[in-house]
């Protein structure tokens, strides 16, 4: 089907959502599920789910990303900040403050693009691999090989479609954090249909599905110096090695993932644990190669989930579009939670 491919890998999506989709699932957060998100709010309690943009601090959790730098802006030679405009003009009494921000796109509370994790994989059958993302598409220009901005930007897949869908909808959250504490756990498919029992919890087909771990408390505990060894063995998270999980992933019709923690999966320490070729992230290569289904990171659930448990509710509306960069792979996010 479609120029891109003639074959599919093995449980995806690839052309349920049409030929040249780029939303995934995105595309099952219709009016119907925002209305269903509009129900949950009683209180009219907002939660913030973002953390502040200079967590976790230093590289020490990954040495790739780096915290925020706020720059000076110029104006006529003069660092704007603080400025009296009677220094341009006499008869001003006007006063100004203007900056800049140098952002690393995934180094705090983050949005997935699709475009973020791929796979190398056979497109037509012929034996011959290319490295390529959700619903076929190579994230370089077709014609030229290139990205579109010098060194990055996806030609397709970028952040700016996620950003265009709006991003609202349903909420419901499963909380790990409840039932394993900080525990450093890989939840399988038994262990989930457990907590899902014991908390009354029903994912259905179009919503956003948000793990709370522990994660994000931990880190605002560590005030900017985490440390790695506390933070890599802790916290309960998804087994993507389990294939039920996955199975459960398609069945449910879940439009979105999120969660506190760094990678929404239990990460098992990267190559060297790996005994056999796949994925090094499985439940990434899973829902962002195979399936369309965005992962949200690092997000602040603690709050959220500690309301929601005290009042005996695991749903709510959930609103959190990325900054609409063409191109990019990944984006910041200030996303809000509503009870």
């Amino acid at each position: 089907m479609g120029k891109r491919w003639t074959q599919r890998p093995e449980g995806s999506t690839w052309g349920d959502f049409g030929a040249d989709d780029q939303r995934g699932r995105l595309n099952l957060l219709t009016r119907e599920k925002v209305l269903q998100g509009v129900a949950e709010v009683k209180e009219g309690l907002n939660f913030c789910l973002s953390l502040p943009l200079d967590l976790p601090g230093g590289t020490a959790l990954n040495p790739r990303r780096h915290p925020p730098e706020l720059k000076p802006v110029f104006r006529e030679g003069k660092v704007a900040f603080c400025q009296a405009m009677s220094a341009f003009n006499p008869i001003s009494t006007s006063a100004t403050c203007d900056d800049a921000m140098l952002l690393h796109s995934q180094y705090s509370t983050q949005w997935d693009a699709l475009a973020h994790y791929g796979a190398e994989f056979d497109l037509f059958g012929d034996g011959r691999k290319a490295v390529c993302f959700y619903n076929g598409w190579r994230v370089v220009d077709e014609k030229t090989g290139k990205p579109t901005q010098g060194e990055v930007g996806a030609a397709n897949l970028g952040i700016e479609h996620m950003a265009e869908s709006c991003v609202q909808g349903r909420g419901v959250l499963i909380d790990f954090h409840a039932h394993y504490g900080r525990q450093h756990k890989a939840v399988g498919y038994d262990d989930l249909m457990r907590i899902l029992e014991a908390d009354k919890v029903a994912v259905e087909k179009g919503d956003i599905v948000v793990f709370h771990t522990g994660w994000s408390d931990m880190l605002i505990e560590f005030a900017g110096d985490p440390d790695p060894k506390v933070m890599f063995n802790s916290g309960a998270a998804l087994n993507g090695r389990d294939a039920k999980v996955l199975k459960w992933l398609t069945d449910s019709g879940a439009a979105i993932l999120v969660s506190d923690n760094r990678a929404v999966e239990y990460e098992w320490g990267g190559i060297a644990n790996q005994t056999e070729p796949g994925p090094l992230l499985p439940l990434h290569d899973h829902c962002l190669f195979r399936l369309g289904v965005h992962l949200g990171e690092m997000f602040n659930v603690g709050p959220l989930a500690r309301w929601l448990r005290e009042n005996g509710r695991s749903r709510f509306l959930f609103t959190g579009p990325p900054l609409r960069m063409p191109g990019a792979v990944g984006s910041p996010a200030t996303p809000v939670a509503t009870v």
